[in-house]
């Protein structure tokens, strides 16, 4: 099987940070309709109190890129989800060591 991450990046201007924020495992099309799913469940449209937000938008890239803005009163979250395969691991014998590979 095919393994996939979700990556995140939040930041501002140059200070972006990314991490893997879900890793996946199946076929390239399962992967691509988990991706809506997991984008929609960034910053949801309640607060930990159960007030609503101001406004949530997704911004669709390409099929494998969400941009994400959540407005409230008092501050803004955003963040850039990626779909990306897994091309390469020293640890996976079905895998080369390098993209170069």
């Amino acid at each position: 099987m095919t393994r996939w991450a979700v990556l995140r990046a939040e930041g501002e201007a140059e200070a972006f940070r990314y991490t893997v924020h879900r890793e996946l495992e199946g076929t390239e099309a399962e992967a691509l309709a988990a991706l809506p799913h997991i984008v929609d469940t960034f910053a949801q449209a309640a607060t930990e109190s159960g007030r609503r937000r101001q406004r949530r938008r997704v911004f669709r890239i390409s099929d494998r890129s969400y941009f994400v803005r959540v407005e409230n009163r008092t501050s803004v979250e955003e963040a850039l989800f990626t779909l990306a395969e897994l091309v390469a691991d020293t640890h996976a014998d079905e895998l080369p060591d390098t993209v170069r590979g």
